[in-house]
């Protein structure tokens, strides 16, 4: 029995020291991807949104209220979150880019994980911009890519019969030549379905597997999991089952009180038109009345409500598993969205609608439940801050290095690690912004122009844009210029690196 005894803490021992125990020690990382999110959402303070299952995971750990895209379009939003690089930085401004053809050998964030960490990386639904083959990056993760769809309709007469449309022949990659010529699917549908007959609900099911198995690898091989799983709701078509539209009375959803383009702002900067006239019953002229606006507002946070109970049943499995108390959670909309305000729907600006984003961040032992801050925030912050919060080096690889990691803040909310946000848009010209706690200048500049234009706005007077006040405040302009001016002049696109 004394043998025994004396065994046991010596076999304690060596366990403290053992790959094994060291593995356990690493908090594994889910990262939960949302398309189109916009802060529309009760814990961000929207009366009319019903989220209960995000606002739940807000009331885990620190919501960033200032909060910002690098560039507000899919692709290009995905590729500045995983490689910690503005598009400016690397040319991906685009949905066509290709990431490997300019820069062949990035370190994108899973990929960081798995050589510093030994991490196993699964990705599962929209995480890199599906298009283009539908594979993603392979290169990022320990395992092939779980794929579903992003334009998804239950009802035929939707479909026009099942025919291709012309959206998703924009999403994949088909017949792009011809896609004017295409017929438009529905821009909502709200029939009596499951919560699985939709794509995110398959992808919250697969998730909530992939938890499972990497419990038991955990258990057993003490392997650590990032899993990145991405859902497409609320991104056009606003497909989702009846009860979540339900949970909404359309004629109580608010209308936007502005839908001018700003006074005085440069032509570059507007937008009419667009992504929404790709669905019916839109007219493809982009007038739209205040009855198909009501639809629309209601299509949007009804899918919002169907993709939070999908969060919702995810991050339940990391309870029922046991794994909440070492696991980072972070949950990221890849842009805003426009619902008519300043007359534009969709996104393709950089205007606060189309940039503002939600970020949250769980991390156990380090976030303090319900806490929120107002630090400036970034996309390409993720990739240093996770880093950081799993012990990790900081960000490696030939990609540029724009990030700056928040785990101060997450500390203290209080605490500073960067006083502006950058983002930019290529349009006609290329418009490259800084947002600060109470000013945004942008600053619109064409290839060969001489002089650039300039659009300043001032959310403490004017939150909803109104008036481009640059010519009447030059000296903010002036000390906004100097921010910008430190950042690095753009890089033309898709240039190899």
């Amino acid at each position: 029995m004394k043998l025994v005894i004396g065994i046991i803490p010596r076999l304690l021992s060596c366990l403290a020291f053992s790959p094994l125990a060291e593995a356990m020690e690493k908090p594994n990382v889910l990262l939960i991807l949302v398309d189109d999110l916009k802060p529309a959402l009760g814990c961000y303070g929207d009366p009319h949104a019903k989220t209960p299952h995000m606002d739940a995971l807000a009331a885990r750990g620190m919501r960033f209220d200032l909060a910002y895209c690098n560039q507000a379009v899919c692709a290009p939003s995905r590729f500045t979150l995983m490689l910690g690089s503005h598009s400016t930085s690397t040319g991906l401004y685009g949905l066509g880019s290709r990431l490997r053809q300019t820069f062949p050998h990035a370190v994108t964030l899973p990929q960081h994980f798995a050589k510093h960490g030994g991490y196993r990386t699964e990705s599962l639904g929209k995480i890199f911009h599906v298009g283009h083959g539908n594979q993603g990056d392979p290169e990022s993760f320990s395992i092939p890519h779980f794929k579903d769809k992003v334009i998804e309709y239950l009802d035929p007469e939707s479909t026009n019969g099942g025919q291709l449309t012309r959206e998703e022949a924009l999403f994949t990659n088909q017949r792009l030549g011809q896609i004017r010529r295409l017929p438009r699917g529905a821009a909502f549908e709200s029939p009596h379905a499951k919560d699985d007959d939709y794509a995110d609900g398959r992808v919250a099911g697969e998730t909530i597997a992939r938890l499972r198995a990497a419990k038991e690898r955990r258990d057993k091989e003490g392997t650590s999991f990032f899993i990145a799983t991405g859902f497409v709701r609320p991104h056009l078509p606003f497909s989702a089952p009846k009860r979540y539209w339900d949970l909404h009375d359309p004629g109580k959803l608010p209308l936007p009180e502005f839908t001018d383009l700003p006074k005085n702002a440069p032509a570059a900067a507007g937008k009419r038109r667009g992504e929404i006239c790709a669905y019916k019953p839109v007219p493809e002229n982009g007038q739209i009345d205040e009855a198909l606006a009501r639809q629309l507002i209601h299509g949007y946070y009804a899918s919002t409500s169907y993709v939070d109970a999908q969060i919702g049943k995810v991050t339940a499995a990391l309870d029922t598993l046991g794994l909440t108390d070492n696991t980072i959670i972070v949950l990221w909309g890849d842009h805003g969205f426009h619902l008519g305000d300043l007359g534009i729907w969709t996104k393709h600006t950089n205007y606060e609608q189309a940039n503002r984003i939600p970020l949250i961040i769980v991390a156990p032992g380090i976030t303090k439940p319900n806490s929120a801050t107002k630090q400036l925030a970034e996309s390409v912050d993720v990739f240093p801050t996770l880093a950081e919060l799993a012990g990790l080096p900081a960000p490696q690889g030939p990609q540029p290095k724009d990030g700056v990691s928040l785990v101060p803040v997450l500390k203290d909310p209080s605490a500073r690690a960067r006083d502006h946000a950058y983002h930019a848009y290529p349009k006609a010209k290329l418009g490259r912004a800084v947002r600060t706690e109470r000013y945004r200048l942008v600053e619109w500049r064409g290839q060969n122009d001489a002089a650039a234009e300039y659009e300043l706005y001032d959310y403490e007077a004017d939150p909803e844009e109104r008036e481009n006040l640059a010519d009447k405040e030059p000296e903010v302009v002036s000390r906004l210029q100097v921010i910008l001016s430190k950042h690095p002049a753009p890089v033309p696109r898709n240039r190899k690196r």
